[in-house]
């Protein structure tokens, strides 16, 4: 089963030593994506690049992951995104962004035959970033297309990831939000991102919001707390096998969820998904950046 991956990937510049920098890409989809294939599954990638030198190392790489690519659109003239990522002591990361032109946030108006593509898919995957890309009538248009593609049986999987300089405003996102949580069957979602959007609460208070909202299956993750689970009306809880100092803690929720639905589409049971996800991700942020290297075994990509 092979999942449609929306999104944005970014050129990434993760601090080494001092002033030097590492050059590689990144974008909580696309990390996803990647970790996805990594752990035996299947994905394809829908986004919008330029035609400059780095879009195409951009896509060459992903090809060579086995991330299927022949739904990227390419946009004359327009250049990717960019990030800088450093870290502090506990290996916590903080961003720097440039990318308000970046050609992706146009494409559904530019290229509206992907709303008819992703229902070819069995599995759609975005993210809440993938909505903050969007202005309000490609959302609407795409909220549309999700509450068709349910009504024919397509699953559609959603990671919170709130940025709130993403966001004219908090209302706007949590409005955003409710809309795509009612869309969704399955919700991999940061314990942190809803504090920020909703405050302060407790995880059965975020669980209830979304159960009631008519989620079937809701992973929580809560860093080295572990993760709580909602899934056919019962609630689950698995602590982490270790708890690591990260050296990066750059895409540990995004290769937790590639981890997690490789194991989930191979029909495994749900604390076989954690353990994957948990695994993957503790492997992911003892390294530098987003995509660490590939000669990197990933615990728990095996099961």
């Amino acid at each position: 089963m092979k999942v449609a991956v929306l999104g944005e990937c970014m050129v990434e510049l993760s601090r080494q030593a001092a002033e030097q920098f590492k050059l590689g890409f990144g974008g909580d989809t696309l990390n996803t994506a990647i970790y996805l294939c990594r752990c035996n599954g299947k994905a394809d990638y829908f986004t919008v690049l330029g035609n400059d030198s780095y879009s195409q190392t951009m896509l060459e790489a992903w090809q060579d992951e086995g991330v299927g690519t022949e739904h990227v659109r390419i946009k004359d003239g327009h250049l990717p995104g960019l990030y800088i990522i450093n870290n502090d002591e506990s290996g916590e990361r903080y961003f720097n962004y440039w990318r308000q032109n970046s050609p992706v946030r146009s494409m559904l108006t530019d290229f509206p035959e992907v709303l008819s593509e992703i229902q070819e898919y069995e599995v759609i995957f975005l993210s809440g970033i993938t909505l903050s890309l969007f202005p309000q009538d490609d959302l609407i248009a795409l909220f549309n297309c999700l509450r068709q593609y349910r009504r024919k049986g397509g699953q559609v999987v959603f990671d919170n990831n709130y940025r709130k300089r993403n966001w004219m405003n908090l209302s706007t996102a949590m409005d955003v939000f409710t809309e795509m949580m009612s869309l969704t069957d399955v919700a991999l979602i940061s314990f942190d991102d809803e504090k920020s959007i909703y405050g302060a609460h407790s995880l059965e208070e975020c669980i209830d919001r979304w159960a009631d909202a008519g989620v079937g299956e809701i992973v929580v993750k809560d860093g080295h707390h572990g993760c709580h689970v909602y899934k056919d009306n019962q609630r689950l809880f698995f602590p982490l096998r270790s708890v690591l100092t990260p050296v990066d803690t750059t895409a540990a929720g995004d290769s937790f969820n590639g981890a997690y639905l490789a194991a989930k589409l191979r029909g495994k049971k749900i604390e076989d998904c954690i353990d994957t996800g948990q695994q993957c991700a503790s492997t992911v942020i003892m390294h530098k950046g987003a995509i660490i290297d590939r000669d990197i075994v990933l615990i728990g990509g095996s099961l």
